[in-house]
């Protein structure tokens, strides 16, 4: 009975060791696929950030995901992505940089220029690759060597504005109008550059253009009720600070029955009479493909970033009736309307 017993007990000793082993080993199998999908492909990690929470930007996030999604990538399959927002705060724009790199992030996506900054500035050291998207002047902000050359590290796409285009279309609704005014924000280099471009272009167009430097939100309502008492209208950029503030320009210059122009769709949508502007679902898609690009092997340093070169019109009828401002049949006719 003893050496029964015994050799009964060694036997479920035996097939308790077994079961463990297939345990442990499942655990273990686990572990080294939470990278993989079923079918052994890797699953890659990316992390967004968007410097504010705005429907610019809000479109640009969406069409990354889609650009991915074009190229065979995307949540729920091979991708793990982590949304974040920095909500216009430049120290938790760092932070949030910090934390894709703990996470040990495949590649990064900075959406608008202080985030792909902060991103650049973190990832860099870590071989972490990052994407901008939405940065009107990537040289002026050391984000790019040249229209051609790219940095170390980084590219991604602009979204600089077709400055002539929005002239021409302000003087086609405002055929007496002298002075255009732009409110922004000094410490943002793409309005710096931008304004620039603009006062290179204005004469062209028999535009004068008057600025007004902001430094933070708060001085936008003293800056607009300065300005609007200078100028014909105001024509907005894709200055994050001011977009975020939109609607208070809009109020003030509705006050004294002067239109603001938008720089795109979303502008337009909000309040703003008119934009010739680009798409920035798009803009986000030819990011998500440079994405796939790099995470698919191709080096980032041998693709300089993208600019939309199409705009297209929209216009608001309702906010330019309001205002007296009749659109033109020409453009009444081909315009998107918002």
């Amino acid at each position: 009975m003893r050496v029964k017993e015994c050799l009964k007990r060694a036997a479920i000793i035996g097939m308790s060791v077994v079961l463990s082993a297939g345990v442990l080993a499942g655990c273990g199998t686990t572990d080294n696929t939470s990278t993989q999908t079923s079918n052994n492909e890797k699953v890659y990690k990316i992390g967004v950030v968007q410097y504010a929470d705005h429907p610019s930007l809000d479109n640009c996030r969406e069409g990354f995901i889609l650009g991915l999604e074009e190229e065979g990538i995307s949540e729920g399959s091979n991708l793990e992505l982590t949304n974040k927002s920095a909500q216009a705060d430049d120290a938790m724009n760092t932070q949030i940089a910090q934390s894709f790199v703990n996470a040990k992030m495949d590649l990064v996506c900075g959406i608008a220029t202080p985030s792909a900054m902060a991103l650049y500035n973190v990832c860099y050291d870590k071989d972490i690759p990052v994407l901008f998207n939405a940065v009107s002047d990537p040289v002026a902000a050391n984000l790019a060597k040249s229209k051609t050359e790219a940095m170390p590290g980084i590219t991604g796409v602009s979204d600089e504005l077709p400055v002539e285009e929005q002239l021409k279309l302000i003087r086609e609704l405002m055929p007496d109008a002298k002075k255009i005014g732009i409110i922004y924000t000094t410490s943002e280099t793409n309005s710096v550059s931008t304004i620039a471009t603009y006062k290179e272009k204005a004469a062209e167009y028999d535009f004068e253009i008057v600025e007004r430097g902001i430094s933070n939100a708060s001085e936008i309502p003293q800056a607009a009720d300065v300005i609007l008492g200078e100028v014909d209208c105001i024509t907005n950029l894709t200055d994050n600070t001011v977009v975020d503030n939109l609607p208070v320009v809009i109020e003030k210059a509705n006050a004294t029955n002067k239109p603001v122009f938008g720089s795109e769709e979303e502008q337009v949508g909000n309040g703003c009479i008119a934009s010739a502007g680009i798409d920035y679902i798009e803009l986000g898609k030819i990011a998500g493909k440079m994405a796939a690009r790099v995470l698919k092997g191709e080096d980032i340093e041998s693709m300089p970033y993208e600019t939309i070169t199409e705009s297209s019109i929209t216009i608001n009828e309702k906010a330019a009736a309001d205002l007296g401002i009749t659109i033109p049949v020409e453009i009444a006719e081909t315009a998107s309307k918002r």
